[in-house]
């Protein structure tokens, strides 16, 4: 079968490798026909100093496949069911994982397409118990965006942000794969969105997508558009994932008691924090890290209903590195899908 194999930082080959071996007890052996690209894997790329792992490495984080073969034990999956597998490795056992939390495992042993081998290769061989069923009716390349795109939104906005119906929300790089489906679901339930991009033609598109208020964030300051926009109360909800040059800016648009959710420190790690305005006004800032299957069966219900992910680009497996180029210089709105 074909693979795409990491052997040194920036040196990716598809290769011919060795089938899979029949699944393990407790297993299912995937078919699959689509990875979605992240920066997670622009990450592991570049060659990333706090990643262990054994090279050459498959690369691919985020995937869908078939079940083609299933293994002794497994009773909940069958030859022809549509399966996207999770990519952290959590041990089950914990009383994390007993509660549904599975991006709190207390024992993961890291995470696929980055610490150890990943999804982009024809067949791979999966956990049964880490599995999540795809709805009929939804594209493969759509559905290869559920198990990091779509659950990291519904950790941040529901389980984190707890947004609700009517609010408004400010979205940073909306033009981003995670931005713009934030846009998508805040829309789809009533709320106001104010979107941040980094162009007038990102803007425009994100415009396009549902937002009410749109910024450039090269041209114009945000926060006083956002308060603008608000009367000067500030928007309910910051949902951030760019980091140290939004940061202050990002409190400074929140109301009395908003939220703040973040993901990301795309632009940088450490930013400074006015803890005076933090306590006095009351604000929540929340961390939102991976997500859980229940998140990502949550977003593949909404795929069902009609809120698709925004598709940047699809090309095929032979042309992977472009994929990984278009999205580390930021030439992308939405995602960037490879099929194999």
């Amino acid at each position: 079968m074909r693979a795409l194999r990491l052997h040194a930082d920036r040196d990716l080959r598809l290769e011919d490798v060795a089938d899979p071996p029949p699944p393990a007890p407790g297993e299912v052996t995937l078919r699959i026909k689509a990875v979605a690209l992240n920066h997670i894997d622009v990450w592991g790329f570049r060659g990333m100093a706090f990643a262990k792992r054994e090279m050459p490495l498959t690369v691919g984080a985020e995937a869908v496949g078939e079940v083609i073969a299933v293994g002794e034990g497994v009773s909940d999956w069958k030859v022809g069911d549509r399966a996207a597998p999770y990519g952290a490795l959590t041990c089950g056992k914990c009383r994390r994982c007993l509660a549904g939390q599975d991006n709190l495992c207390e024992d993961v042993r890291g995470v696929k397409g980055f610490h150890v081998g990943g999804f982009a290769c024809e067949k791979v061989n999966q956990e049964a118990r880490l599995l999540v069923r795809v709805p009929e009716g939804i594209s493969w390349e759509d559905a290869s965006c559920g198990t990091i795109t779509f659950s990291t939104v519904e950790h941040m906005l529901f389980d984190n942000a707890k947004l609700e119906p009517g609010e408004t929300i400010l979205v940073h790089a909306a033009g981003s794969g995670i931005g713009t489906v934030a846009v998508k679901i805040a829309k789809a339930m009533g709320c106001t969105v104010i979107a941040t991009a980094g162009d007038d033609e990102k803007c425009a598109k994100a415009k396009a997508l549902g937002a009410d208020v749109v910024v450039n964030y090269s041209t114009q300051n945000f926060p006083t558009v956002a308060r603008r926009a608000t009367n000067k109360v500030g928007v309910d909800v910051v949902f951030e994932h760019v980091g140290a040059s939004t940061w202050s800016g990002s409190l400074l648009s929140l109301r009395m008691g908003g939220r703040l959710v973040t993901c990301g420190s795309t632009s940088g790690v450490s930013a400074e924090t006015n803890l005076m305005m933090l306590f006095q006004r009351q604000l929540r800032i929340f961390g939102s890290f991976g997500a859980s299957m229940r998140n990502i069966a949550d977003g593949y219900d909404k795929m069902a209903r009609g809120i698709l992910p925004v598709l940047d680009t699809v090309l095929p497996v032979e042309r992977f590195t472009e994929g990984l180029d278009r999205l580390e210089s930021r030439r992308v709105f939405g995602k960037i899908v490879v099929t194999l």
